[in-house]
């Protein structure tokens, strides 16, 4: 009796197991596969101040009466940019009727213009320049390499300098082998073509006009 009683219960103990549902093998039906996770690196602080200037210069085109592309932007449109970004300017540039013109340390305020500081200038055509061919633009056709641009950023830089009696002196590299002239030996302008202690007395602890205008214009996202 008890024999059969244990044959019926393996008999029963089996069926069950035969009719459970079968649970899937996770190792076969769901592969772990090694997934890397990209993460792009944080951009510099001059690639940040490029790409906001470069969203700056869209934004302007846009806003322009009437409206241009890019395509058809010019040396003379970045003119216009580089005169309409003067409001927004921190550096106060004597005008040749004012008493403290050529005075690089007025000792009282007076009524000239605040405009953009040609350092100021001269790093953001830098930074457009590199960001419209960046940005597929052919470097024949860049605006912002034209020769009209750099004789107007040669005439800002030689007027400041007269009106605030500021001497724009080059600063020289120094040569690897005094032995060999590298071609790589050129001259070059201080922070910004601008010497120190210009720098620290025309725009002390905010940025530049150019990045206060590129902060409050919104710009492309």
């Amino acid at each position: 009796m008890s024999a059969a009683v244990a044959a019926a219960a393996a008999a029963a103990m089996s069926g069950y197991h035969n009719s459970s549902p079968r649970q899937p093998e996770r190792d076969n039906e769901f592969p772990l596969t090694s997934q890397r996770l990209c993460v792009s690196p944080p951009l510099s602080r001059y690639e940040s101040q490029k790409r906001r200037d470069w969203n700056t210069f869209g934004q302007y085109l846009k806003n322009h009466r009437p409206p241009l592309t890019l395509s058809r932007c010019s040396g003379a449109h970045v003119l216009e940019f580089l005169r309409y970004l003067d409001q927004f300017g921190k550096t106060k540039v004597h005008a040749d009727t004012c008493a403290y013109f050529g005075n690089a340390q007025p000792p009282g305020p007076c009524a000239c213009p605040l405009k953009q500081a040609w350092g100021s200038l001269d790093a953001l055509i830098g930074r457009l320049r590199a960001a419209f061919e960046e940005n597929g633009g052919p470097a024949e056709m860049n605006p912002f390499g034209t020769r009209a641009v750099r004789l107007y950023l040669r005439e800002v830089r030689d007027a400041q300098a007269k009106a605030r009696g500021i001497a724009y002196e080059k600063k020289k590299r120094k040569k690897p082998d005094q032995t060999v002239v590298s071609s790589s030996d050129v001259n070059t302008y201080s922070v910004y073509g601008v010497p120190h202690h210009a720098l620290s007395a025309s725009n002390s602890t905010t940025p530049h006009g150019v990045s206060y205008f590129s902060s409050h214009c919104g710009g492309f996202n």
